[in-house]
């Protein structure tokens, strides 16, 4: 397999001197041995295509996924656990460490390993991973932490886009005309626009919070009171929270990423891949109405917009941009966007709390380091009954403190007693 990364994916690489990383960090309860952790690697790195290639560009400067037959097993580096906040430590380490190596994957585990207790990270590259690859890595990690004789069915690669949706989509003159026409705008664009890359030059921090199983079931309860989904509530919490913080600065904007598999069959929920179609939400137009309000219509929005998605031709007509990804690139680098927050919410995550060998303790929702000039990026997933909240950023773009006082805002506003029933 020699494929090109599409538009998504290109996005998510950057380029061979800039890391973009995801880490997701799971904390188990109970004793495991080197060789059972390592066979578990090797059957996931069978199983999946994407932790047997490398990327390499060609002169152009274009990147490609490259299937190795000689790649490295995945690393294991393994580190003494001390207190239950290591995990914190290791991941900034594993945010800012380049995958480098053509002959080693796109991916590597930190193993914090104390008495009867372990954190293991879980690191990979965010051009092959998404939430929904994350997830389904970590329950194949423990499961054959468990089960060693268990095995993994691969599934087949795909060369191209076009191969990837042809059963399915097949677009005609009026659609490639306009992919033509709006590619060519974009180049000019990008091509007269002056951009001054606007490298941060703060430190990249990460800020962690649960809410308790009491907390987070009075939470679910609101929401289904109030006829709201609980990412219509974080929406809203969020902005919300930028808005009282921010003041004036707020854009009153937030970005939602949207698992790509609930529109492309092709693509299963144990398949890695990376590309996300995303939607942009607002609340200011709602004018002044009460918080749940306020989430009853964004769920509404979001609803419609999802619906209005044509995804199959999204990603066929985006391979007509390869040639304005650096333009893309440079202009994530040197503007802060129109919106406060990148928000991802997993759910309750599909992973199994007791084994027979072991109990998952808690599993942290995974962390990004974005080398965009708006790195603002909220992560949130739900595991035994708690929900898990991670915001990353960087502080010459919004200061730790800011997002700390955003933080308890965020809370206050989702625990706030104010239940509303609608007919």
């Amino acid at each position: 397999m020699r494929r090109k990364l599409i538009v998504g994916e290109r996005i998510m690489y950057v380029d061979e001197y800039t890391p973009l990383n995801c880490v997701f960090t799971v904390k188990i309860r109970g004793d495991f041995s080197e060789g059972l952790l390592r066979n578990a690697l090797h059957k996931i790195q069978q199983k999946h295509y994407l932790l047997r290639t490398t990327i390499k560009e060609d002169k152009k400067g274009i990147p490609y996924f490259v299937l190795n037959d000689n790649i490295a097993e995945i690393s294991v580096r393994l580190v003494e656990r001390n207190n239950d906040d290591d995990w914190k430590i290791q991941s900034k380490a594993e945010l800012a460490d380049l995958f480098i190596d053509e002959n080693k994957p796109l991916i590597r585990i930190v193993w914090i390993k104390g008495e009867n207790v372990s954190d293991l990270l879980l690191t990979c590259a965010h051009c092959i991973s998404d939430g929904t690859s994350f997830a389904s890595l970590m329950g194949e990690l423990l499961l054959l932490l468990d089960h060693p004789e268990k095995e993994l069915a691969g599934y087949p690669f795909f060369n191209s886009v076009k191969e990837l949706v042809s059963a399915s989509f097949t677009a005609n003159g009026k659609q490639i005309f306009k992919a033509l026409l709006f590619s060519g705008l974009a180049k000019l664009f990008f091509l007269f626009k002056p951009t001054r890359v606007k490298k941060p030059l703060g430190d990249n921090y990460m800020l962690h919070w649960k809410l308790n199983t009491e907390e987070t079931s009075g939470l679910m309860v609101k929401c289904k009171v109030n006829g709201v989904t609980v990412h219509a509530a974080l929406c809203v919490a969020f902005l919300e929270a930028f808005k009282e913080i921010k003041g004036g600065k707020a854009h009153g904007k937030v970005i939602c990423p949207v698992d790509i598999r609930r529109f492309i069959k092709e693509i299963k929920d144990d398949n890695m891949f990376a590309f996300a179609p995303i939607t942009e939400l607002t609340i200011d137009k709602y004018g002044e109405i009460d918080f749940w309000s306020k989430a009853k219509k964004l769920k509404s929005d979001l609803d419609s917009k999802i619906a209005a998605m044509e995804v199959y031709e999204l990603l066929a007509m985006s391979e007509y941009f390869q040639g304005s990804v650096k333009g893309m690139i440079k202009l994530l680098k040197s503007t802060e966007g129109s919106h406060d927050i990148t928000l991802s919410n997993m759910g309750r995550l599909n992973i199994q709390e007791q084994y027979d060998s072991f109990e998952v303790e808690t599993i942290y929702s995974p962390n990004v380091s974005m080398p965009w000039r708006n790195a603002n990026t909220a992560v949130i997933s739900t595991f035994k009954g708690q929900m898990d909240f991670v915001i990353c950023s960087n502080n010459s773009f919004l200061n730790e403190a800011e997002a700390e006082a955003i933080k308890d805002k965020v809370s206050q506003l989702l625990l706030k007693e104010d239940i509303v029933f609608y007919a």
